[in-house]
């Protein structure tokens, strides 16, 4: 063959040969995450959809601190509370038992971004700086801020304006959206970090505090167990947010997986009987 037809025929197998996946590249494991070249790097150990029943413990971070989602008694360290129960529900939809591990307001992201658990569960709410880290389940129910006062006071705290006046002693519970609510929104009134979120309500019972903003189940909860407490226009709160079930980035099964328990719960009647047993 002459050299002048040659080099026509190697530039176009040269040019095939580019235009065809390399049998090198592996193709993008289910479930994966995507990495920054637009391929997907596997999760360590593969699905949680697959792992949790493989070990048969599904990991829940949970604060034990905020009925009616989540307590943990005292006495005998056992966990009580709507997500309790709802977290007992998806363990056994992986043929899972769950196992919760302790975890606070200003660590939950981060614990559940660590690992250290599979889900986090029990009032949380969906925030833009925590999606930022972690995943988001579909809502279990809509929610936002409003006060929750003596009920002798209860004319006094209705609106920002009433509350935010300097003498307003306003109590929050360390690194959670409660406390960055009351630090963005009040300017004059002197806010109290309280640190046991499950005594928090005795200090307003007790008149060492006039106000606590805090989601509106929480509010209608506490009002119910302390009748010297009064939940203040709970359907009309001062935000909109809701709650769901936070989770780790990448997971894409997990993720679809939790989603779709998530919607047959709400839609069932399953959370409903759950959150009814304590709010009614």
């Amino acid at each position: 063959m002459k050299r002048s037809a040659v080099l026509p025929a190697l530039a176009v197998l040269l040019a095939a040969t580019a235009a065809a996946p390399s049998a090198a590249t592996p193709a993008p494991a289910p479930g994966a995450a995507p990495t920054a070249a637009g391929t997907h790097r596997p999760q360590p150990g593969g699905s949680l959809l697959d792992a949790v029943p493989r070990r048969g413990v599904l990991r829940v971070c949970t604060t034990g601190d905020y009925r009616p989602y989540t307590y943990r008694d005292p006495k005998t360290g056992a966990y009580r509370g709507v997500d309790i129960d709802m977290a007992k529900d998806l363990a056994k939809s992986l043929d899972a038992e769950p196992r919760y591990v302790a975890s606070t307001w200003a660590s939950l992201v981060g614990d559940l971004a660590a690992g250290r658990c599979d889900v986090a569960m029990g009032g949380v709410s969906i925030t833009l700086p925590r999606a930022r880290k972690v995943a988001f389940s579909e809502p279990t129910r809509e929610d936002g801020k409003t006060p929750i006062v003596r009920c002798a006071d209860k004319e006094k705290y209705g609106t920002l304006e009433q509350i935010d006046r300097p003498g307003t002693r306003v109590v929050v519970n360390p690194g959670g959206t409660n406390e960055e609510f009351a630090r963005a929104r009040l300017k004059q009134a002197k806010i109290t970090v309280h640190p046991d979120n499950t005594t928090i309500f005795d200090e307003i019972i007790a008149g060492r505090a006039d106000v606590m903003m805090t989601d509106a189940g929480e509010t209608r909860y506490q009002a119910k167990i302390h009748p010297e407490l009064c939940a203040l226009h709970p359907d009309e709160p001062f935000t909109f947010s809701e709650k769901a079930y936070a989770l780790p980035r990448g997971d894409a099964e997990f993720t679809a997986y939790v989603n779709q328990w998530v919607h047959l719960a709400t839609h069932d009647g399953t959370y409903r009987k759950y959150e009814d047993a304590w709010m009614k």
